[in-house]
């Protein structure tokens, strides 16, 4: 986003993170999306006019032993957290909403899967937990009135500061590709459902290039 000359604000809750989001050369911000009224005056004060929700609660390195703890921590950032952030969106005035999804929830069927296959939404367990989050959280990016919304649904990523320098899983992406479908979609202005993975027979990325213009060879 800075390369592509936007003025950029990083959030995060750890004050030892501020210097790697200016390393980038993004504004950092300091603020726990579960502190609403916190969260909204920093919005408020900002006022962009686009949010990109790149929000997640994972181990670093995706510590298996840490993980049980880790599905629910996830599924209530996408579920409280989504509901926080639209809602200090809603109240800078930004039209744009922006929001990292998951290409692998949805219910077992036919493949490829489109973006217009349900999820799964029915699973149990620790599955049933990780795709109540992600449903909630689309539902609140697709569903406010005030936003422009959209919801790129990555594959499993890898590369840089990811933990895995492989592709892994059934629908991988690089962390830089990924990162170029938010700047395609902040750019197009296009709105609705759009899976970002490399090339597989599970998953379809056909939509995400020939809408957004996509390719998921091409970095940020």
């Amino acid at each position: 986003m800075v390369a592509a000359d936007y003025s950029v604000y990083g959030a995060t809750r750890r004050a030892e993170k501020v210097k790697d989001i200016e390393a980038t050369g993004a504004t950092a911000v300091v603020v726990d999306v579960y502190d609403a009224e916190r969260l909204n005056e920093e919005l408020v004060r900002i006022q962009p006019w686009a949010v990109i929700h790149q929000l997640t609660d994972l181990p670093r390195g995706l510590s298996p032993e840490l993980m049980a703890k880790a599905v629910e921590n996830n599924a209530r950032i996408r579920t409280e957290g989504t509901r926080n952030l639209v809602a200090a969106a809603r109240a800078a005035g930004a039209t744009r909403l922006i929001a990292q999804s998951i290409a692998w929830a949805y219910r077992p069927g036919d493949t490829p899967y489109l973006e217009t296959c349900p999820l799964d939404v029915e699973a149990q367990g620790s599955r049933g937990i990780s795709v109540g989050g992600v449903a909630a959280l689309e539902k609140q990016v697709l569903s406010e009135p005030t936003l422009n919304g959209t919801v790129l649904r990555y594959g499993q990523l890898y590369g840089p500061d990811t933990g895995t320098d492989e592709p892994t899983g059934t629908s991988p992406v690089h962390v830089k590709a990924a990162a170029r479908a938010a700047l395609l979609a902040l750019q197009t202005e296009q709105s609705g459902i759009f899976n970002i993975t490399q090339d597989s027979p599970t998953v379809s990325n056909e939509k995400a290039k020939r809408v957004l213009g996509w390719s998921p060879t091409e970095e940020a």
